[in-house]
């Protein structure tokens, strides 16, 4: 996983709310067994017709919005299934942030686990990035360190989020390199264990000798 690090990115307006993970990536695009490819799913159903070809009015497929790395949507995204591709779907297509009035619980989760930077602000914040993303152009500064989101304008939006979720993210940590942190912590207690409780971590086996006949 990398560190997040500050970026300038296109916005792209989704004006849904409970976006639900059945849309973000349908469950029969779950069968990859690689986290790559997902991107050619997201939003599957609102994206294509039933022939496969784009459909003209969703926001994705727009000339304007196709470079979009910022997403901005409304309440309870990520509603639905606990499938954790849904993000992966997201980071494969090129987004690197949402922004949303409000996220499901276990989504959250599963984003900033996997380095998907989710950004909760007030509605009427989220109205005038809507509008502005719809009107035209837009692009965002997201500061992580900073915790804000900026216009080229100088409008900022301030945005609050756990520490322990900013510092995984800015040091670009999943569940195993968190763990790989302490590990001198854990070797210490390892070497502890083999010698106060030899049958907890029991020494490693003597490699046999084999004997030479001449």
């Amino acid at each position: 996983m990398h560190p997040f690090k500050t970026f300038t990115g296109l916005v792209a307006p989704l004006d849904r709310r409970d976006v639900d993970t059945d849309q973000i990536i349908p469950k029969q695009f779950l069968k990859l067994i690689e986290r790559k490819g997902f991107g050619n799913y997201l939003f599957f159903n609102w994206r294509f017709d039933e022939r496969g070809e784009p459909k003209a009015d969703f926001v994705l497929n727009q000339s304007q919005y196709k470079k979009a790395s910022i997403l901005v949507t409304r309440s309870n995204f990520g509603c639905g299934s606990s499938r954790e591709h849904a993000v992966w779907a997201l980071l494969d297509y090129g987004i690197k942030t949402v922004i949303a009035e409000s996220f499901a619980d276990i989504f959250y989760s599963n984003a900033y686990k996997n380095g998907l930077l989710l950004i909760t602000l007030k509605p009427d914040e989220i109205d005038t990035i809507m509008k502005r993303a719809t009107e035209g152009t837009l692009y965002l500064t997201v500061d992580l360190e900073a915790q804000k989101v900026s216009e080229p304008s100088g409008l900022e939006y301030r945005f609050e989020i756990p520490k322990f979720i900013k510092d995984r993210l800015l040091e670009g940590l999943d569940d195993i390199g968190l763990t790989l942190k302490h590990e001198s912590k854990i070797a210490e207690y390892e070497a502890k264990m083999k010698t106060a409780r030899p049958w907890v971590i029991p020494a490693k086996p003597s490699p046999k000798k084999t004997s030479q006949s001449g």
